[in-house]
């Protein structure tokens, strides 16, 4: 059984998320504030954490900072009244895999929370072959980058979305399909989350992340790879 650390100040919002996602077989540990969430995350090591950014003590974005450098890997989804996009990207440089402005449907938030942790469970196939790009070996089986044989750390939606762009070189992804694919997303959902993401492999992985040459932007239609 999964467990699910909700990070949340609010009480009465704590409590019905925590509700909400008992109800669906998790068990849920509440953290009221940033530095009692660096704590749990850290010892009790949850499966996914729901983390508000607008917290007593130490802010939502000091608390994931601690929480990656230590090392945790697990999905973060951002719950936030925030709604300004350097935020959402801020969030994403520090580690998070997703978010959600306030206010929100339980639903949406038990949907991705679901999908997150899916595809957490899933693994690659032993064996799998690297696969090469420039100066970028990507290893699917055990998830990681180097380029020019140096690490490269990516977070775990980045490196997904890496390895569906890997599947089809040449291929144009539209942002639906992508966000249905690596998401789980229904197509009627309206984000930036895909542009992000993209933003943040271009930074890592091209030599000229203004000008890409692996990652391209296709005019009205989405994005392509290219090999």
């Amino acid at each position: 059984m999964s467990l699910v650390l909700v990070v949340e100040d609010n009480d009465d919002l704590a409590f019905g998320i925590s509700r909400s996602l008992e109800g669906e077989g998790y068990d849920v540990e509440v953290a009221a504030n940033g530095v009692v969430a660096v704590e749990k995350a850290l010892s009790l090591k949850p499966d996914l954490i729901v983390l508000d950014l607008m917290l007593p003590e130490m802010s939502g974005f000091d608390a994931l900072r601690k929480i990656r450098g230590a090392g945790a890997k697990c999905p973060v989804i951002i719950l936030t009244a925030r709604g300004e996009e350097t935020d959402k990207l801020h969030g994403f440089r520090l580690g998070a895999d997703d978010y959600v402005t306030k206010p929100f449907s339980v639903s949406e938030l038990l949907a991705r929370v679901a999908v997150h942790l899916r595809r957490t469970e899933a693994r690659a196939p032993e064996g799998s072959a690297p696969l090469r790009f420039g100066d970028v070996t990507v290893s699917p089986a055990g998830r990681s980058v180097t380029r020019g044989g140096k690490p490269v750390p990516l977070k775990p939606r980045e490196f997904d979305l890496l390895l569906k762009f890997l599947e089809r070189p040449g291929f144009v992804f539209s942002r639906v399909r992508l966000l249905n694919d690596v998401w789980g997303y229904q197509a009627d959902v309206q984000t930036r989350t895909v542009d992000l993401h993209v933003a943040e492999l271009r930074r890592k992985l091209e030599a000229d992340p203004q000008h890409p040459k692996h990652f391209v932007t296709v005019w009205k239609a989405g994005y392509r790879f290219d090999s």
